[in-house]
């Protein structure tokens, strides 16, 4: 059955929805309105980093080079922790996870993010939504790092200790001690799936629902101390998610 619809913008505030909305199809494909915002802020990730790589062929280089350059450094240095004398291996993917995660959080945060709607008439009712919203506010976005970390670890994993070297943890009849232990091991490796994806989502999800709940009930200069804190918890869950994934893949490539 056809339904009836009309988009507005509206300036009220919205039905909080844990599931993202679709604004628009492409084919048969509905685009979201967090994958929309993820679609700006991945843009915006790769112009920063083709500005760096051109400032970094540059003898003479801008203030924005250094800065980044600082950040790049200071990011390396704490996989450097972790990973070793692999870390130049697997920082380009650990460091894109981290900045990528960071951008995002952050991006959510900003004016119109989550308070500019869009009316949408069903039926005769009328449903409001946001035109954007933080891309891991949406659960989906969250499991789907979750996959790409956990699928990294397995593949390497099996790279480094080989296949029987590394699935003997999972699966050794050996004695029914490590029968059971390979039983926990298998438990542990999959709800991290489910650990990684709803840390990042329900952090991120909560605080963009507190910071829209307070925006439309108090002044804005009232929820400024709320924003300075989900900036703070924006870096936390971004270093969290990162670090954590690089803990988990040096347990799963170290032969002891």
């Amino acid at each position: 059955m056809n339904e009836a619809k009309t988009i507005e913008i509206l300036t009220k505030m919205p039905e909080i929805s844990i599931k993202a909305e679709p604004l628009f199809k492409i084919g048969s494909f509905y685009i979201t309105n967090s994958i929309f915002t993820s679609l700006i802020v991945f843009i915006l990730f790769f112009i920063l980093a083709d500005v760096y790589n051109k400032q970094s062929k540059l003898r003479k280089k801008s203030k924005f080079f250094y800065f980044i350059n600082f950040i790049l450094k200071t990011i390396y240095q704490l996989f450097e922790s972790i990973l070793k004398d692999k870390t130049m291996i697997f920082f380009p993917v650990f460091g894109a996870f981290f900045l990528y995660i960071l951008l995002n959080n952050w991006f959510g945060l900003l004016p119109g993010i989550g308070s500019l709607l869009v009316g949408l008439r069903e039926n005769g009712k009328l449903f409001h939504f946001p035109i954007f919203r933080g891309n891991n506010a949406d659960l989906n976005a969250t499991i789907s790092l979750a996959l790409i970390v956990f699928f990294l670890i397995q593949v390497n994993g099996v790279k480094y200790l080989g296949f029987k070297g590394y699935f003997k943890k999972f699966f050794n009849i050996s004695n029914p001690i490590n029968f059971f232990v390979g039983i926990l091991e298998t438990i542990s490796e999959f709800s991290k799936i489910i650990s990684f994806s709803f840390r990042l989502f329900g952090n991120i999800f909560a605080g963009e629902v507190l910071l829209t709940i307070i925006a439309f009930l108090i002044p804005v200069l009232v929820s400024f101390p709320f924003l300075i804190l989900e900036v703070f918890v924006g870096l936390i869950q971004a270093l969290v998610f990162s670090m954590l994934s690089a803990v988990f893949l040096n347990v799963a490539i170290s032969h002891h």
